[in-house]
């Protein structure tokens, strides 16, 4: 065959699979970019809203209760007391289990402290030591809010139940152990008008459970 022929023939070849390649990868395949089409962007999920602390619902017989102050103090609310005197009774309580004279100092009045200081020396002398742990939050209900003269008083009814281990020779020792309900009258009061918002403790009787 004439090197002339070859050569004409193999282009002819050539041309037809330039064609066969064009047909198949020249199309457009799918959407293209200049058919408007856009990546999808996945919406942000909204962030979660920090949640809201709530006070606790004050019932009629509370408001009832705190009638007598909010006539003298329009500024008193009755749920913040209540949420507040309850953290004070768990810290009043570990406090005195545990003999944290600092923690107690500035939550009760100069009687009551001197009575708990003196139930605080007489374990020390035992030589025993005590951790106290609530088995549920106590339940704190107002009794009562009033004006006396230029102090605001307030008692409160605590329901709770406790478990204590009293430690004797250190708390390398296996400790004595004991449950226990308590129910009792904590009567709080404080200065009316002064600068210092704080309650402190002046009296605890014992209630009915």
């Amino acid at each position: 065959m004439p090197v002339e022929f070859s050569i004409v023939i193999f282009a002819v070849i050539a041309a037809v699979v330039l064609f066969q390649l064009y047909n198949v990868l020249g199309k457009k395949v799918g959407r293209q970019p200049e058919d408007g089409s856009k990546v999808p962007v996945l919406a942000r999920a909204p962030a979660t809203p920090e949640p809201v602390a709530k006070m606790p619902a004050v019932d009629a017989a509370a408001l009832a209760a705190a009638a007598s102050l909010r006539a003298r103090d329009p500024g008193f609310d009755p749920g913040k007391f209540i949420e507040g005197a309850r953290q004070a009774y768990e810290t009043i309580v570990r406090g005195y289990a545990t003999g944290d004279r600092a923690a107690l100092k500035p939550l009760l009045t100069p009687s009551v402290l001197e009575s708990f200081e003196a139930g605080i020396v007489a374990r020390e002398t035992r030589g025993e030591t005590e951790e106290v742990e609530f088995l549920h939050g106590p339940r704190a209900d107002l009794e009562i809010a009033s004006a006396e003269g230029d102090k605001a008083v307030a008692k409160v009814r605590f329901l709770a139940e406790l478990r204590s281990k009293v430690f004797a020779g250190g708390t390398e020792a296996e400790p004595r152990i004991e449950e226990r309900r308590t129910a009792e009258h904590w009567t709080f009061e404080r200065s009316l008008g002064a600068t210092d918002p704080n309650w402190v403790l002046a009296r605890v009787e014992p209630a009915n459970a």
